[in-house]
């Protein structure tokens, strides 16, 4: 009879059928975000720039492990002879910034902090380890340490096509309050690293081998901690992604913690939102 199942006009049937998909979506949505809020455990991986013979690795895990992360690049030397963040890289770090990674300055020279200079204005001993001025030491004023943060700010926003967080990360964490300071007056606030978040790929391997700094790590990282580790380090022979960045992830994962970028932090979610 007319009204019934049935007998009920294609066109209704097709109505009820997309408002079903439309239902089925909307809780598969709530469900994902309930899924992002509902972590009580988050910790915050963070990778610095290096050599870069990781990278591809890097990227497959957490691709793998669905796993999103920060990124703080400088402009450093590669194996392949350019540095990090030139045009051969350029593809890299567009693919990361697709996957939902998020970006931020590590200086464009990585610049170290070496002091501070005595006087009214700020002024500090800044030494590049990458770039044409390696290893020579030059007194910068506030405005130009500004602008080293921000060059490396410039050109993620152009390699990636999304705007990096307004923070950056000193290399070494090397820092003074009157270096935070100035870095704050033109919008970027120090990101450093937990004690036991500091992955220990920058140490000699045969003092500390990859099955003792994994070990370490899933002993002592707590809720909260803000991990530290590099896209490849010159110095260590044993590098130490490939043994344990996937056992790290997955271990911490059994232990319930999950994974969240810093834009999620919740000591830099008013400073990011504050800083457009």
């Amino acid at each position: 009879m007319p009204g019934s199942a049935e007998f009920r006009p294609v066109g209704a049937l097709r109505q009820a059928a997309a408002v079903a998909t439309f239902f089925i979506a909307a809780c598969a949505a709530s469900a994902g975000a309930a899924a992002q809020n509902d972590c009580d455990k988050p910790v915050y991986l963070t990778f610095d720039t290096g050599h870069m013979g990781i990278a591809p690795l890097v990227a497959e895990v957490l691709r793998r492990q669905d796993v999103k992360v920060t990124f703080f690049a400088a402009a450093e030397k590669t194996q392949d002879g350019g540095d990090s963040l030139d045009n051969r890289w350029a593809p890299w770090w567009k693919a990361r910034a697709a996957e939902g990674h998020e970006f931020a300055s590590h200086t464009y020279d990585h610049a170290y902090w070496r002091g501070d200079v005595k006087g009214v204005e700020p002024k500090f001993r800044i030494q590049p380890s990458a770039g044409a001025y390696a290893g020579r030491t030059f007194t910068w004023d506030a405005a130009q340490y500004c602008q080293e943060i921000q060059r490396s700010t410039d050109r993620l926003a152009h390699i990636t096509g999304k705007k990096p967080l307004p923070l950056f990360r000193a290399p070494g964490g090397k820092t003074s309050p009157r270096l935070l300071a100035a870095a704050k007056s033109c919008g970027f606030a120090h990101v450093g690293w937990s004690p036991a978040g500091f992955l220990g790929d920058e140490l000699p391997s045969d003092k500390y081998p990859n099955d003792k700094l994994l070990a370490q790590a899933l002993e002592h990282i707590r809720p909260g901690d803000i991990l530290l580790a590099h896209l490849g380090i010159w110095s260590r022979q044993d590098p130490w992604a490939p043994a344990d960045l996937e056992p790290l992830i997955v271990g911490l994962k059994a232990k319930g913690f999950c994974f969240r970028t810093l834009r999620q932090h919740p000591a830099y979610r008013e400073w990011i939102a504050a800083h457009p």
